[in-house]
């Protein structure tokens, strides 16, 4: 049975100095990019399966169903991946379904509505967000959710988090 290492949101997906730090951890053997658009799209899909390589992990672009369907079939075969989504709705879409995850970085969402706030230098959250990290942490079993734009930055919690949201 496979893993995911780590999850990290991050509207990026996949990039420059983070990555390639982010694919040395220990035990991980490839990249998960789940992300509609860029699965259904041949030349970003291309771009982002390069990009990945560089890594030296194996890279694999999917859409969200996709995901679903390879977890619940295969359990990620014997993949320890770093999955990878643009937005906290699209994890929270697959920890709901099922997809076991411990580990969750958020490491950068720029802002997309008035009621968005900067909750980190490199993270904006809306209110409907910030409840369904707290959710996937108290009922789906994601131990440890922080804030971290690059692995050499310092962390924010999501209690602190949280905090500003008054929850």
């Amino acid at each position: 049975m496979g893993v995911v290492n780590l999850a990290r949101v991050d509207e990026r997906l996949i990039h420059g100095q983070v990555m390639l730090t982010l694919s040395q951890r220990d035990g991980v053997n490839s990249i998960f990019v789940v992300d509609d658009v860029v699965a259904k799209d041949k030349f970003m899909k291309d771009l982002y399966k390069s990009a990945g390589s560089r890594t030296g992990q194996k890279t694999i672009v999917m859409t969200e169903e996709k995901c679903k369907f390879y977890w619940d079939e295969f359990k990620f075969k014997e993949y320890s991946a770093i999955l990878i989504t643009k937005t906290v709705t699209g994890i929270y879409n697959l920890v709901k379904h099922g997809v076991p995850i411990k580990d969750l970085n958020i490491g950068g969402i720029a802002k997309k509505g008035d009621d968005d706030i900067l909750v980190t230098k490199s993270v904006y959250l809306n209110k409907a967000d910030a409840l369904k990290l707290k959710e996937m942490n108290e009922q789906y079993g994601v131990e440890n959710i922080y804030f971290q734009a690059t692995p050499s930055s310092s962390s924010t919690s999501l209690a602190d988090v949280l905090k500003q949201f008054g929850i």
